[in-house]
């Protein structure tokens, strides 16, 4: 079975199906351009998120147009899920100035999110955006700084977790 028909037919839920899913195309050929390729789709972002990260996580690279690809498609993505997976993706990519104009508008609206755990990977994606490019330090300093004094308990954890680093 093709990769984006596993992905299509996974149930949304179960990380052992997509750890399975990776295990058998982890080593394919032009496995991490098919998932940049995939977050194209909502029905296949959150899977294909998943994979990219763990790709990621695994060590292996994406190529530079590939990385160009996931930040143009950002702005595009529509689950809190897929939000969550390529925020966490972030201190595995190199940050061009070119891809600086999709990544910085799409953390501050990850900012705004519902969810707790997109909006803590949001100030940790200002961090990591400060640490390729030292411009942003004040602000991302600033934006640490109130976050402290007015999230959730849970997204001051993270700040917490990226100042001590």
């Amino acid at each position: 079975m093709s990769l984006q028909r596993e992905i299509r037919n996974w149930d949304g839920k179960t990380v052992d199906a997509l750890q399975t899913i990776y295990e058998r195309h982890g080593s394919d050929p032009g496995f991490g351009a098919e998932l940049v390729q995939m977050l194209k789709s909502p029905d296949s972002q959150v899977g294909a998120s998943w994979l990219i990260k763990r790709y990621l996580e695994a060590g292996c690279v994406l190529k530079s147009v590939e990385v160009r690809s996931v930040f143009q498609r950002l702005s595009h993505l529509e689950d809190w899920q897929s939000k969550l997976h390529l925020l966490q993706c972030l201190p595995y990519l190199s940050i061009d100035k070119s891809h600086v104009k999709y990544l910085e508008p799409f953390l501050r609206a990850c900012l705004d999110e519902k969810n707790k755990f997109v909006r803590a990977w949001a100030y940790n994606g200002f961090y990591e955006l400060a640490l390729q490019h030292p411009s942003y330090q004040i602000e991302v300093d600033q934006l640490l700084e109130q976050a402290m004094q007015d999230e959730a308990p849970s997204v001051k954890a993270r700040i917490r977790n990226i100042r001590k680093v």
